[in-house]
């Protein structure tokens, strides 16, 4: 997913090889990997599983194609045209030229690699399943940005997001635990990947302008300002109200209202994001609405993992 809450930093200023590589690795980027398998294993341990093994290696299968997606979308964007001298937001390792193509393409390289073997593992504990939702979900990092038709371009980011951070990412987890696929996996998917999109959502409201002239047609260009401003108050909406529905339902215990407590960073955001202004007003944004991904993710792991210890 296309996300730029790294810090910036100035282009022109020398950075070491470690630093640049941090510029195309984007860590702040990194609590959308992390946060959807806490949930996950959390509702196994609710339902009485865990095993530890399959749970590491999920994680690190996460934040490996996380990784991948954010190398793959910096050398895409940059082969494309679209990260000019007008970008509002932190440099880019190729576009600022501090690693060359030929550097993104082995690192990426390395780094799916990795995904793939940790991956055998994963397909042995889960089978064929697994397999063909770990490679879609390969192909769909990379399709963000790069192929002939890439679909963060035509307004399809946010769905795709969804799909692969909320509800393969949290179901996914879970089924490798248990080997079976659980309502209660599918609804927790729902606020984890509301709030992740979320951040692709920002990302685009404040690149809305620099989108429109390179022709790169993101669902915010699409809807306006006015749109992309309501798309991230639904999700932060649903993200609140699927907790308390679930807790009515008798789906979870009274724990699960947990993530309750992150509302006031959340509606903090919300008045940054309507305040108006200049759109770089929106860079910390990014990053506070990662790291409320992340804590929502935590209070949200806790309350459901809290009654299946017990």
């Amino acid at each position: 997913m296309a996300d730029p809450t790294t810090d910036a930093a100035s282009a022109s200023a020398p950075m070491s090889r470690s630093k640049a590589w941090l510029v195309a690795i984007r860590p702040a980027t990194l609590p959308a990997a992390v946060g959807p398998v806490l949930v996950g294993l959390a509702v196994a341990v609710s339902l009485g599983v865990f095993e530890a093994l399959p749970a590491v290696a999920a994680l690190a299968v996460a934040l490996l194609l996380q990784i991948a997606s954010n190398v793959g979308n910096d050398l895409s964007d940059h082969r494309s045209g679209v990260d000019t001298e007008e970008r509002l937001g932190p440099p880019r390792a190729a576009a600022s030229g501090l690693l060359s193509e030929r550097e993104l393409l082995i690192g990426l390289a390395v780094v799916v690699g990795l995904a793939g073997l940790v991956g055998l593992y994963l397909t042995w504990v889960g089978g064929p399943v697994i397999l063909v939702l770990g490679i879609a979900a390969v192909v769909s990092a990379f399709a963000y940005s790069g192929g002939p038709w890439p679909y963060g371009y035509h307004g399809l980011g946010e769905v795709f997001v969804f799909i692969f951070f909320g509800l393969v990412a949290v179901a996914g987890t879970t089924y490798l635990q248990t080997l079976t696929w659980e309502p209660l996996a599918f609804a927790a998917a729902i606020p984890v990947g509301a709030l992740i999109t979320a951040i692709l959502v920002v990302n685009n409201l404040r690149d809305i302008a620099t989108d429109e002239k390179t022709g790169k047609r993101t669902l915010a260009v699409i809807l306006g300002e006015r749109g992309a401003m309501a798309e991230y108050d639904l999700l932060l909406g649903v993200a609140y109200v699927v907790p308390v529905a679930l807790v009515i339902a008798g789906d979870v215990t009274w724990t699960a209202l947990l993530p309750l407590a992150s509302l006031p960073l959340a509606l903090m955001l919300f008045r940054v994001v309507h305040a108006g202004g200049d759109p770089r007003r929106l860079n910390p944004v990014l990053r506070e609405t990662a790291r409320l991904s992340l804590i929502y993710s935590l209070l949200l792991a806790l309350g459901l993992a809290v009654p299946g210890i017990s």
